[in-house]
């Protein structure tokens, strides 16, 4: 829970070092394959139709759970980038307020070049997520 001391702009800025460490798109791929593995295990289950993003081609699951007022993630894919990219999102996103989420501008996916260097398919699928995240965030903040 290391991540949940710092705030969403360190986290950021993390993943941003993280990412200029690789020249190649291909090792930066690589690492997001490396960071899908490290999701938690998502039941079966869960793999419910109620759970699936709408808008990507791959098959992207994603739940949560409200504790002491902050969104916890939980995610898979049945596509190894797709679970990396996931995952990345939850890292930064999972264990914020609604309010911290919602007031993201989420850039991070620019930084990093992400969107640019996805096919047009996965970076849809991406949109997707983001939107789901957001929606997710809007639908529970206490305001």
């Amino acid at each position: 829970m290391e991540e949940q001391t710092k705030t969403l702009q360190e986290v950021e800025s993390d993943v941003a070092d993280e990412f200029s460490m690789f020249d190649e798109w291909l090792d930066k791929y690589e690492y997001l394959i490396e960071l899908g593995k490290s999701l938690t295990d998502y039941p079966e289950a869960d793999k419910t139709d109620d759970r699936l993003i709408k808008g990507c081609q791959s098959r992207v699951w994603l739940d949560y759970k409200i504790e002491d007022g902050r969104i916890w993630f939980n995610a898979d894919s049945d596509a190894i980038i797709t679970k990396g990219i996931i995952s990345l999102l939850i890292r930064i996103y999972s264990g914020r307020t609604p309010e911290e989420i919602m007031s993201s501008d989420f850039s991070i996916v620019d930084r990093i070049g992400l969107k640019e260097n996805l096919s047009p398919t996965r970076a849809n699928g991406l949109v997707s997520m983001i939107a789901r995240i957001r929606e997710i965030a809007a639908e529970n903040n206490r305001q």
